[in-house]
């Protein structure tokens, strides 16, 4: 495991110095002239700790202190401070700084100090890595959130279809989340280990769904709206589900793909096989007491994200949200909590119980983006040509309404 030590010195000779002497001892280092130079390298991933000069032109070490544990309250870092000045280092230990150097400091110090301090990084980062395995014993639990009955049966049902080996037919409204279901499931089941291999129903060629199987071998394969697959791939589909060692299926679609088999346009053996096990999910209006908490929840990863404090989330304001529709269901109130976080809000559905203007224009808006993505299997340059944007427009629109090109590549 590589593991770094961040240096941030705005003089050039010490920050050498200073990255000399760690590399001699074994150790990585990443010099950086600045806050702004440095910033971009501390996340809550980031394996190792900061050892920062104090006074820096423009924002200074107590600065950096600060950014960094706005992104990770352990994230360790060791202060440099003059020669003599005590207050200063007291400042910095009372601002949560892991330990302080006076400068010049001697090799051996450093190294001691940094030492110690990547074995408490090493330490917290273990103590993560068991924690999230030990959430992932009940992923039903940690990604299908909720407090109604609704929710708590949704739990069960993944619990119970995760017992079995039976491709899985997800269906709901768009934005309800068949995706994080079927990754329930799978991270629940005996195939737990392998991978878990997402594939658009658009761009499921047979070419296409070959590799794929063979990608997804020893795990599970989902299919984004299924009903959207071409008819050459949907022979495709069926003879390869009926091969020995197939992975696991799960299909996902907000259409009607009983109806769609019995007017001819879908496989019906392919949807007879899918069926075999199935889940709902009910939209977001169903279960109005999950509003709440899923608001909360993504208000907080959006502002992990971002690096930004949690703002406080009044009753009134979940009471508001409690009472729209939210068509986009899931996704439109991920959306919402990032507004929110970001302090953009105001474009939430309208009181009255039918989403605002601006909230219909950017539903539209993501509805024709994820239409471009699926119907060029992620292909973003051919999307962003299809919509007649130009590059840099089209992934600005992505990041906004929160898509990524490569979850609708094959």
């Amino acid at each position: 495991m590589t593991r770094r030590v961040l240096i941030v010195d705005d003089d050039i000779s010490v920050r050498e110095a200073l990255g000399q002497t760690l590399d001699l001892a074994g150790l990585v280092p990443v010099l950086a002239g600045s806050y702004i130079e440095a910033k971009d390298h501390i996340s809550r991933a980031f394996r190792g700790v900061v050892v920062s000069d104090i006074r820096m032109p423009g924002k200074d070490g107590f600065a950096l202190l600060a950014h960094a544990h706005t992104i990770d309250p352990d994230l360790p870092v060791v202060l440099l401070t003059g020669e003599g000045d005590i207050p200063t280092a007291v400042r910095g230990m009372a601002a949560g700084a892991f330990d302080f150097l006076e400068k010049p400091c001697a090799g051996a110090d450093l190294v001691a100090v940094v030492s110690r301090a990547l074995k408490t990084r090493d330490l917290v980062l273990e103590n993560r890595r068991l924690k999230q395995q030990a959430e992932a014993g009940d992923a039903a639990v940690r990604l299908l959130r909720g407090t109604s009955a609704l929710s708590e049966r949704m739990r069960a049902q993944a619990r119970a279809v995760a017992r079995t080996m039976a491709d899985v037919l997800i269906t709901g409204e768009p934005g309800v989340g068949t995706v994080k279901m079927a990754e329930v499931i799978h991270l629940l089941s005996a195939l737990s280990r392998g991978p878990f291999v997402k594939l658009a129903g658009a761009g499921a060629t047979p070419e296409r769904l070959v590799g794929q199987f063979a990608e997804a071998n020893g795990g599970s394969l989902f299919i984004d709206e299924v009903a959207q697959m071409p008819e050459t791939g949907q022979f495709a589909l069926l003879d390869l589900i009926e091969r020995p060692q197939a992975p696991r299926v799960f299909a996902g679609t907000y259409r009607d793909l009983g109806r769609a088999a019995a007017e001819g346009r879908f496989h019906p053996d392919l949807f007879y096989r899918l069926d075999a096990a199935r889940i709902h999910i009910p939209p977001l209006r169903e279960r109005r007491e999950d509003i709440p908490v899923l608001f909360r929840h993504y208000v907080a990863i959006a502002c992990e994200q971002a690096a930004l404090p949690e703002p406080a989330i009044t009753p009134d304001h979940l009471a508001r949200l409690m009472e729209q529709d939210w068509p986009g269901n899931s996704r439109a109130l991920m959306n919402a909590a990032m507004r929110f976080a970001m302090g953009i809000g105001g474009d939430e559905p309208a009181p009255d119980g039918g989403p605002g203007l601006a909230a219909q224009l950017a539903q539209v808006e993501r509805s024709l983006l994820i239409d471009a993505l699926s119907r060029h299997a992620g292909n973003a340059t051919e999307a962003a040509r299809a919509l007649k944007l130009p590059r840099k427009t089209f992934y600005d629109k992505l990041a906004k309404h929160g898509l990524r090109a490569e979850d609708y590549r094959s």
